[in-house]
């Protein structure tokens, strides 16, 4: 019933994870599969496999994986090893870090782009969940 196997040499399933259009979710994730982002996420997401962020999709935080595809709505750092594709009239606020790059004329960027495999592996990230926490927790303490 339950396969007993290394946890370091798990593969994905092949399924996708998708945050449907009209879902709000507050917090980090992480994965090794594939993710698709239709709703809203505050906070980073992580995937060592492909994101998808669709035309309604909104993100505030990070972004790390090894290839994406941005349709919507970005705010923070975009690391992805291999191929970033801004298509549509997406929008990106914040810095790229890029093996390699794709623009759609449609699309907006805002922040600075730095490419390459030593630039990926060199990126700074923030942490916008985490001073969202901090802010949150002033705001309690303040009452």
């Amino acid at each position: 019933m339950f396969n007993k196997s290394n946890p370091e040499k798990e593969n994905s399933t092949g399924m996708a994870t998708i945050v449907a259009a009209g879902t709000t979710i507050t917090g980090n994730i992480e994965s090794k599969g594939d993710i698709r982002v239709d709703g809203t996420l505050t906070g980073n997401l992580q995937t060592g496999s492909k994101v998808i962020i669709g035309s309604s999709g909104k993100i505030t935080g990070d972004v790390i994986a090894q290839q994406a595809d941005v349709l919507g709505n970005v705010t923070g750092t975009i690391k992805v090893t291999d191929l970033l594709y801004l298509k549509g009239s997406c929008h990106v606020t914040g810095n790229i870090y890029a093996g390699q790059l794709q623009v759609d004329a449609s699309a907006t960027f805002n922040g600075e782009c730095h490419m390459g495999a030593a630039a990926v592996s060199n990126a700074p990230l923030a942490n916008v969940v985490e001073i969202h926490k901090d802010a949150v927790n002033a705001a309690a303490n303040d009452q």
